[in-house]
């Protein structure tokens, strides 16, 4: 979503976007003119008159879940943003038995979350084994 036009997007879309991606953006693109919605989520730019680059995971429950408000010059990561999304999906069907840890990636070492593991999660899991350090 950004402040730019449905007309806009489509410019993007058609001229610039469908020549990294294959048939262009498989989702529809929203317009924020005006910037309403991007005051709501603190993103909207008033010296500039634009939404920045910000990305909200939004579950079923219409709770704000993770966010990350980046400036211009620096990219997203759309691999990172689907693993967060994989993980809160397991987190979310576990009904909190089960978290993430960090450097999780799907199939990865879950924590079982409990009162034995406070002060034992090294004992369940090293960085090392993610990181390699």
């Amino acid at each position: 979503m950004s402040v730019d036009s449905q007309f806009v997007h489509k410019i993007w879309n058609d001229v610039e976007l469908s020549r990294m991606v294959e048939g262009g953006v498989p989702f529809a693109m929203a317009s924020d003119s005006g910037g309403s919605i991007g005051r709501v989520y603190g993103v909207y730019s008033e010296e500039a008159g634009v939404d920045v680059r910000g990305r909200f995971l939004i579950d079923p429950d219409g709770v704000i879940q993770a966010m990350e408000v980046l400036t211009p010059p620096v990219g997203r990561n759309v691999s990172e943003t689907l693993r967060q999304i994989q993980a809160y999906q397991l987190v979310r069907k576990s009904g909190g038995t089960q978290a993430t840890p960090s450097g999780w990636k799907p199939g990865g070492k879950v924590l079982n979350p409990n009162i034995d593991l406070v002060g034992n999660v090294w004992k369940e899991w090293n960085p090392k084994d993610v990181y390699g350090k």
